[in-house]
């Protein structure tokens, strides 16, 4: 089992430094200046000069990335004095220099000079709140509507479940997100009491900052929307599946009731794809919230990351991209994992 798990963690390594080298050149090797796309096109030779030495601009390209993959690892070279920059832990003294432990560093924001790591833990909850409830809603729904498929096959209701996932594929969140917002956020707010946009957090004059819940209502709807249509069609494949088996047949000659067979044998049998269609789904809807919470002004990664794009704020797209990555290696090594203690030969594959 060690050396599957090491296998895999290796997998997830090469993975992250293909993804690193990939971001460095897209937003620091092909045409334009940073530095002018900060300062804007007036901006003074001085200023200019200033940015890039703070950036660390000024240097060749691979001096660039050398120093980028330095602030990236989790254990680098920095001087002594840059202790309070990295906050690091010193592990060899090297002179002027130190070999040291510290939590990757991505750098600060062209705009704010904010550290990215501070945008990223004020943005990231929001954006992992509307995925979580996201993912439960399109579960509990999507469930529901594949068991009442199946066992409603060829019926009404069997072709009306159908027809919704097969809208709720081919619709894309973008496009499903004007419509939701504009319908239940315009034209019926006086009934539903939703925005067409809202921030988690609002602020109360008495109250202060106060969690507002009505406004995940939209974002979260629309970003579910997608995986319920898949979880629909996954649990009635399966319920079909499992229905025909021959326990099945015996349950029913035994005179067990329908509920008994449906949601004490059948479902729990049918539910392998539907859980991997969960866990695949979510480390998705992280990266797909960026533009939905655009759409619903939602303050969450994805509007952060989509405003700093339109700024020219490369360090907090990059690091949004870079998060984003490491979500999906870890996710997938986690299921890769569980996979091989659920069924041992996925590791001797």
């Amino acid at each position: 089992m060690w050396p599957y798990i090491f296998r895999k963690f290796l997998y997830g390594l090469a993975v992250m430094a293909g993804v690193i080298v990939v971001v460095f050149l897209l937003f620091n090797v092909l045409p334009g200046d940073p530095a002018r796309m900060t300062m804007g096109q007036r901006a003074d030779v001085q200023s200019l000069e200033a940015v890039k030495k703070e950036f660390g601009l000024d240097k060749s390209k691979p001096v660039q990335f050398f120093l980028y993959l330095n602030d990236l690892s989790p254990i680098g070279l920095h001087g002594k004095d840059q202790q309070e920059k990295y906050n690091y832990v010193k592990l060899i003294g090297l002179g002027e220099e130190v070999i040291a432990l510290k939590v990757p560093y991505l750098r600060r924001s062209y705009q704010t000079k904010r550290d990215v790591t501070t945008i990223l833990a004020e943005t990231v909850p929001n954006t992992f709140i509307l995925a979580a409830t996201a993912m439960i809603f399109a579960t509990l729904i999507g469930v529901f509507l594949g068991i009442l498929s199946a066992v409603n096959r060829d019926s009404w209701i069997d072709h009306a479940a159908n027809s919704f996932a097969i809208l709720g594929i081919s619709a894309p969140s973008f496009f499903a997100g004007i419509i939701i917002a504009w319908l239940f956020g315009f034209v019926l707010s006086d009934f539903t009491g939703l925005n067409m946009s809202g921030s988690l957090y609002s602020y109360d004059p008495f109250e202060g900052e106060i969690m507002t819940w009505k406004n995940l209502w939209l974002p979260m709807i629309t970003l579910g929307l997608r995986p319920l249509a898949i979880i629909v069609q996954l649990t009635r494949s399966a319920m079909l599946d499992v229905l025909a088996q021959d326990y099945i047949r015996t349950a029913r000659a035994k005179g067990l009731g329908r509920n008994a067979i449906i949601y004490k044998h059948a479902l729990k049998n049918a539910m392998n794809p539907v859980i991997t269609a969960i866990s695949g789904w979510f480390a998705s809807l992280l990266a797909g919230s960026f533009f939905v919470e655009y759409i619903f002004g939602y303050n969450g990664l994805g509007r952060a990351t989509v405003f700093a794009l339109e700024m020219s704020d490369f360090p907090v797209v990059m690091g949004s991209i870079l998060f984003i990555a490491f979500v999906f290696v870890v996710i997938n090594i986690l299921v890769d994992i569980l996979y091989a203690f659920v069924d041992p030969r996925v590791k001797l594959a």
